[in-house]
Order: C-alpha cells, then structure tokens, then sequence
C-alpha cells in the first residue's frame, strides 16, 4: 500500500519529529507543479498564499487536508474542494501578532515617527504625548490573536473591553459596538474577514470614535472601508496604525501614503522569529493526527 503523500513548504527534517508512514516532498507551486500533483492527500500551502497556490487545488485529486499556515484563510477558503478538509494555522502567529500590535499602540501614542522623522533632520523637538496607561482598549476580536493581545495589554495598566461575534462571559457581542466606540481610546481590530466583518468599519463606526482616539488594524484591509479611514484621517479627528491594507502592496499613489497620522507597517504582523517554531510545531502535531487518524486541530468549518 503506498504511503499517503505530503507536499510541504519547507524540509520535513525542520519537524522535528515528523511522523512514519508519510511520504514527503518540498514543493513551491508558485515555481513548480510536480507530476505527484494528483497524488498529494494532506497539502501545507507556501505561508505567502497567492492565486497560484490556490490554483493547484483543483488538480489535486486525492487530496484530504489543507494546512494552511495564516490564522485567516480568507485567500483560500472558496478555491477548497468539497470534502477536503481546511485547517487554518490558529496558534502560529499569536505571539508575533501580538508583539507588533503594541509596537503599533505605542509608537502611534507616543509619536515615535514623528521623532524618527526629527531625528533624520538632527532636531530635537520634546512633545507631550498619551501615555498607553490609563487609556480604555476596545479590543474587536477575542479568539487565540486576541486573548494574546490582552495579555501583553494587561500590564500596561489599561482598561480592555472585549467584543467578539458572539457574546459570553466578559465578552460583548459585536452588535455592542456603536454603544461602546464612543468611551474607547484606542480600537484593534483583530477579527476574522467574513462577510459580516468586509466593510465593519465605515464612516458611522469612525464618527462614532472619540476624538483622537486610535483606531490600529492588524486583522484584514477589508474589514476598514479605505475612503471612510482617509477621510476620517484628514479631518484630523482621529489616528491609526495599520498592518494591512485593501491592496497589497501599496500602490506609490494610494491616498494612505499620504494620510495624516497613520501609521503603517507592510503585513508584517507574522513576520517574526516567532513564527517558524510555532508553525513547524503545528504542522507536526497536525501530521502525527492525519497518520493515525485522529481528529485534527484548527478545522475551519463555514464562517467564523
């Protein structure tokens, strides 16, 4: 009986562990589809998830399971076939994300660019800036990203209020917003892109803000409606901080540039040491489930 095949991404010996019984092989669509294509059973798609991963799905007739190694699985989730499992890679970027969601908060409030920027022309110039302390998170999104957005928040003496699509304990429902926007000082965007969350943040969710309060993205570009934020932006009522965008990368001429008092990094929020342990640990742990047939983690079943 032939072992079930597995394409991944990066050498199998970087697993640690990786389990008997599997056949592996390091494949990169993007440059090369092997004639092993309709052989693959459990697929661990290239982390940067472009058409032409998703491309190869269809051709892939014996397929099982899609390991993908991003928590939004957005890109690929309509180009799955029926049947085939979809598992999304909870777990690897919360640390990262994390991390770069407070360097994000922190430099917005207390002006790092805009010291960079002195720094570059040798100026000193001292301002009085917000500290983070004492300030209200409204924190959209409470799943794995979210809870370890909060733990690193925590220690900075705010106060979190926590919504997500549903409400439970200590969390309100995301029907909750327009009621809650306006005490906020700073609102991160975590949440997954559906069709509920495309769009969330329009010109009613920015009016609803306080004034200078920070609105900082690391979820989705979609989720904020580009023309409402840039709008909001020049008014000069509130700042932002955005990982992501609508459009990626950034076209030289899109109006974010040029906006006032955003702050943007280039979807960047994985992109860390962090990363690679985590993902290779999940990728394993997933593998070892898949050889003996035990329930796997992280399947991603209709919205969410």
């Amino acid at each position: 009986m032939t072992e079930p095949l597995v394409w991944l991404p990066f050498d199998p010996d970087l697993l640690g562990d990786p389990p008997s019984g599997l056949r592996y092989e390091v494949v990169d669509p993007t440059e090369h589809v092997p004639d092993s294509v309709g052989d693959v059973e459990f697929y661990v798609p290239p982390y940067q998830v472009g058409p032409r991963v998703g491309e190869v799905l269809p051709r892939m007739s014996s397929l099982k399971v899609v390991q993908t190694m991003t928590a939004g699985v957005d890109n690929v989730r309509a180009l799955v076939p029926e049947g085939v499992t979809l598992c999304n890679g909870r777990g690897i970027h919360d640390t990262s994300t994390a991390e770069l969601t407070l360097a994000l908060v922190l430099a917005s409030l207390r002006g790092i660019p805009e010291f960079v920027r002195a720094q570059e022309r040798s100026s000193w110039e001292p301002q009085w800036r917000p500290a983070l302390a004492d300030r209200r998170v409204l924190l959209v999104g409470h799943g794995a990203v979210g809870e370890a957005i909060e733990a690193r928040l925590l220690p900075f003496e705010v106060d979190v209020v926590r919504v997500a699509r549903t409400a439970r304990d200590g969390v309100h429902p995301i029907e909750d917003l327009p009621d809650l926007l306006p005490d906020a000082d700073v609102v991160i965007l975590i949440v997954p892109l559906t069709e509920a969350t495309r769009g969330l943040v329009d010109t009613d969710f920015l009016a609803r803000m306080k004034d200078d309060a920070l609105l900082v993205n690391v979820a989705r570009g979609a989720v904020v409606q580009t023309d409402a934020l840039v709008a909001a932006l020049e008014s000069g009522r509130i700042r932002a901080a955005i990982d992501v965008a609508d459009t990626e990368p950034l076209p030289a001429d899109h109006p974010l540039w040029s906006a006032p008092n955003l702050l943007v990094s280039p979807h960047v929020g994985g992109a860390s040491s962090a990363m690679w342990p985590r993902a290779h640990r999940l990728v394993r742990d997933q593998l070892h489930r898949f050889a003996v047939g035990e329930p796997l983690a992280n399947v991603m079943a209709g919205e969410y």
